[in-house]
């Protein structure tokens, strides 16, 4: 008999399994038919029809083949002239790669960059990735705690008090999942400022970028001196409604982008090819897409603002993605306590902030990426539930 033990991975082994997943896959139960949940960060919306479409002719038409590596030249231009147009960003199609989704975006720029006892900070809360690709690359994750008080944004006095000798890399994810919060350009230009004179790479995940409200997202890669430093990672599935397509991409400098294409050439060789081409129709006519389901996460977005304060839970009403990070601390109960007496006694399902970080306690993550009607009898259950504890 073999010995598992002996041979897996230490570090493997010692990381903790995604809380979001947990709580996901807990939903997929039988006896969790009845359950109301609130949990994944998918959006409700059917990839729109001109979209899979284009996917659905490329079958018909045979195009079931491996595509270049980097990704169709096709889409790579398209991907230049999207930055360009909605965020005002620099970048040749050959600067762009295409990924299996925005998750092998993230990877590949750890990867590449993060050797043993690199040190990379981590505003946290944050997604669940970046902390255990960090550990299985020896590197060193260096959290630091955003505030509720100041809208979970990373502040320069926090960024330049972890910053080290040793530090590689800093992860700089907004609109931020779970917090729904952004950074504005000034804030922006602060960070900046701390890191002109460092030797730092910025990972600038930008997955949420199209999912703003009152003001459009602003790149760290378009503040002086940044673009240089900066991997900027996205994908489609949240603009375009996209998620089961599994498809990303990164922009960065030629010196960083042809070290990640040499580790996508080996760990997936090229992104699908049906994702690919259907990707290029969204590129060039999705626009009036994403305007329409971010109006309707909007809406949403304000519903449930408004509901859970009646409840008398606090919250800031959050800027960008489609999640908000109610605060939980008055109610006496730990996040994972709060959260799971909410599904087992009132049938309701949200996520513990501390599957987003040890930071994350006191809160829990709410996704609004569900219809007002959904969304209404969840703030029900969690009426009911609240109305029940000592405040």
């Amino acid at each position: 008999m073999i010995d598992y033990s002996s041979v897996l991975s230490k570090t493997v082994v010692s990381l903790k399994k995604s809380g979001i997943r947990k709580f996901f896959d807990l939903l997929n139960d039988e006896s969790m038919k009845d359950v109301v949940g609130l949990t994944v960060g998918q959006p409700d919306f059917v990839t729109p029809w001109h979209i899979r479409e284009a996917g659905i002719e490329s079958l018909q038409k045979g195009k079931t083949y491996y595509s270049p590596n980097a990704g169709f030249p096709e889409l790579q231009q398209e991907l230049s002239y999207y930055l360009k147009r909605r965020f005002d960003l620099s970048y040749t199609p050959k600067q762009t790669l295409v990924t299996v989704g925005g998750s092998e975006a993230i990877d590949l720029c750890l990867r590449a960059i993060v050797e043993p006892g690199d040190e990379v900070i981590i505003p946290t809360p944050c997604f669940v990735c970046y902390e255990p690709i960090v550990r299985m690359l020896g590197g060193v994750p260096v959290t630091v705690e955003t505030r509720f008080e100041e809208k979970f944004k990373l502040t320069p006095a926090a960024l330049r008090a972890a910053i080290t000798e040793k530090t590689k890399m800093l992860v700089l994810a907004y609109p931020n999942n779970p917090t729904g919060a952004i950074l504005t350009r000034e804030d922006l230009e602060e960070i900046a400022a701390v890191l002109r004179d460092t030797n730092i790479v910025i990972l600038s995940d930008e997955i949420y970028a199209e999912l703003t409200y009152g003001a459009r997202h602003v790149s760290i890669t378009s503040i002086e001196g940044m673009w240089e430093r900066t991997v900027l990672t996205g994908g489609f599935a949240k603009a375009y409604a996209m998620t089961g397509w599994r498809l990303g991409f990164l922009a960065a400098p030629d010196p960083l982008l042809a070290q990640m294409l040499k580790i996508h050439q080996y760990a997936v060789m090229c992104a699908p090819t049906t994702s690919q081409l259907a990707a290029i129709e969204a590129l060039r006519n999705g626009d009036e897409d994403i305007a329409m389901m971010r109006e309707e996460y909007d809406r949403r977005r304000r519903y449930i603002y408004d509901g859970l304060k009646k409840i008398g839970i606090d919250s800031f009403l959050p800027e960008g993605a489609f999640y908000i990070f109610p605060d939980l601390r008055k109610f006496g109960l730990s996040s994972e306590e709060f959260c799971n007496r909410l599904l087992y006694e009132y049938r309701c399902a949200i996520i513990p902030g501390t599957a987003f970080g040890e930071d994350g306690e006191g809160f829990a993550r709410i996704s609004y990426a569900y219809s007002v009607k959904h969304i209404t009898k969840a703030l029900e259950r969690i009426e009911a539930f609240v109305s029940t504890l000592k405040k």
